[in-house]
Parts: structure tokens; C-alpha cells; sequence
């Protein structure tokens, strides 16, 4: 397939997936504009829509001020307000459109995968081993969710399908201990990328910490610039806990990144604009349904017009 047409697939796949929640936005928007007038009443009333959207606070702030400031008591269309909230988005999601890099002189380049359970952390990982293995890349898994033997079948249901090994250990055993054994393995067979799979289980905060701050510091004992990237995977249709839960991570494990998931089953997309305004960190890429194609690098200005309801050509 020609990448002019993996382009347009991804385009169109990103659009359904995208439509609950433009969908959501485009109708609160016409509705309220339908005055054609900019005034203190719809600007109120565009800010309301907005934070309901889970585009947060302050985003829908500096939106309403750009508006005041360049439209107030001027006639204004839905199309108007629609363009200038792409804009607004997209200069905010630009500088953390960072696609997951990985540098070829560590072996192995190791990812430390966080986030709750049920964000599609384990899925995202399978995904991502065979997109990195169709780029001729060799990758390991460890399955360092221990205490879910769920995640760990799951894992190996991937290794298998793409011939990718998969370190395990006995349920509920050491997830240090057995990351260690992963890293060794990922060495002694020149494995250039390393994927740790982690529990995730924030009802006991004070344990998950401890673990990952283990599983950190054994890591780093390979390698002091391990890991090379701690992602979150971050689920959609959880609105604005998503952000407490980048809160919350960040304070665990210092994660380098976001990778966000089902974002075709909600109409709160709007929360990964919040996430990225409030903390600038990467957004690695996004996923929008259950193939391998459907997760795909993040780009800030096809994101933000998919998701206020403006075409792209």
C-alpha cells in the first residue's frame, strides 16, 4: 500500500473515530451561534460547552478571550467559532506531537508501559511490538503485570501471533525480579527494543508506587539512562479522570509520555487537550479502534480538526 493511501485510510479512520465526540461540539456550537452574534451571553454558553467537552478550564478560556477579543458583538458563524477552536487547539497540541523514537545504540531500548488497568495498556503494547517489528526492528516483551494473569495471557497471545517472545513469570511473583530476567535476556540476544508491561492498580497507591519505583530502579542498574521512555496509556472514555491519572503517574513513575486509546468510543476526546495543557508532555501517538493500523503517531493539526468538526482537504 502506497503511503498516500495509508494516509488517507488512517484520515478516515481517524474521522469515524473522532465523530462522537466533533459530533458533540459541532451541534453545541450551531446551536448556540445560531444568534450570529458574538456577545457575553454565547461567549458564556461556548465556554460551558467546552468544559463540558472535557477540554478543560483553561483551554476553554483562552478560546472564549481569542474570540472576545478579534469578534465581540460582531456577526459570527458556527463555521467561524469552529475555525478559530481548531486553530486554538492545534497551536496547543503542536509542540507535543512527538512520535515514540527509539535510539538504535541501546540494547535494548527500553519503554516502561504504565496506566491503570482496563486504559488498553497490554493491547497498545502488542500493537506497538508489531509495528516496531515491521520495521525490521527485533523486540522482547515482559509481561510485569504479575498480579493479572489476564495481562500476562494476553501478552503471550501477542508474542505468538508475531513471533515475538515474551518474558513471563509465576503469578503474583516479583515484577522487579522478573523485569530483571527480561533485560538480561534482551542483551545476551542483542534485542533492540525491550517492552515492560506493568500493573496497574491504583486503588493501592502506595504499593503500585512502590513496585514502580522498584521496577525503575532495577532497570536503571542495566542502564542509568533506563528507561528510555515511560509511557502512559491514558483511556478516552474516562473524561477528565484521565487527568488525575497523568497526575498521578507522573508523581509515580516520571513519565516521558502519553499514548491515549478509545477515543472512538467517546464523546470526551476533548480530554487529551486538557492533558496536554496542563502538562506538555509528549503525545506519542493515538488509537481509535481495535486493528494495529488504528493506532498511529499523533499529528497535532489533523487531531484538532477531526475533532471541532472542520474538513480537511
Amino acid at each position: 500500500m502506497t503511503e498516500k493511501k495509508q494516509k488517507l485510510g488512517w484520515f478516515s479512520r481517524l474521522k469515524q473515530g473522532l465523530k462522537k465526540s466533533s459530533s458533540a461540539l459541532t451541534e453545541g456550537i450551531t446551536g448556540i451561534f445560531t444568534k450570529k452574534r458574538l456577545d457575553a451571553s454565547t461567549l458564556e454558553e461556548l465556554e460551558d460547552l467546552l468544559i463540558m467537552s472535557d477540554l478543560g478550564v483553561a483551554v476553554s478560556a483562552r478560546v472564549c478571550e481569542r474570540l472576545a477579543k478579534n469578534r465581540f458583538d460582531k456577526s459570527i458563524s458556527a463555521e467561524e467559532v469552529q475555525q478559530a477552536l481548531a486553530e486554538e487547539i492545534g497551536e496547543i497540541m503542536e509542540d507535543v506531537a512527538k512520535p515514540l523514537e527509539v535510539n538504535g545504540e541501546n540494547t535494548p531500548h527500553v519503554i516502561l508501559m504504565v496506566g491503570v488497568n482496563g486504559a488498553g495498556k497490554t493491547t497498545t503494547i502488542g500493537k506497538m511490538a508489531k509495528q516496531f517489528k515491521n520495521q525490521g526492528k527485533s523486540v522482547m516483551l515482559a509481561a510485569g503485570d504479575t498480579f493479572r494473569a489476564a495481562a500476562t495471557q494476553q501478552l503471550q497471545i501477542w508474542g505468538q501471533r508475531n513471533n515475538i517472545p515474551v518474558v513471563v513469570g509465576k503469578e503474583g511473583c516479583d515484577a522487579a525480579g522478573l523485569i530483571y530476567d527480561a533485560i538480561e535476556k534482551a542483551r545476551n540476544t542483542n534485542t533492540d527494543i525491550l517492552m515492560v508491561d506493568t500493573a496497574g492498580r491504583l486503588q493501592n497507591k502506595g504499593y503500585l508506587m512502590d513496585e514502580l519505583k522498584k521496577i525503575i530502579r532495577v532497570i536503571s542498574k542495566f542502564d542509568q539512562t533506563a528507561p528510555h521512555n515511560t509511557v502512559l496509556i491514558l483511556d478516552a472514555t474516562t473524561g477528565q479522570n484521565a487527568v488525575l491519572q497523568t497526575e498521578v503517574f507522573l508523581e509515580m513513575a516520571g513519565i516521558t509520555g502519553i499514548i491515549m486509546t478509545k477515543l472512538d468510543g467517546t464523546a470526551r476526546g476533548g480530554v487529551l487537550v486538557a492533558c496536554a495543557e496542563k502538562f506538555r508532555l509528549p503525545i506519542h501517538a493515538i488509537g481509535v479502534g481495535e486493528t494495529i493500523d488504528d493506532l498511529q503517531p499523533f499529528d497535532a493539526a489533523d487531531f484538532s480538526k477531526m475533532l471541532v468538526g472542520v474538513d480537511i482537504n
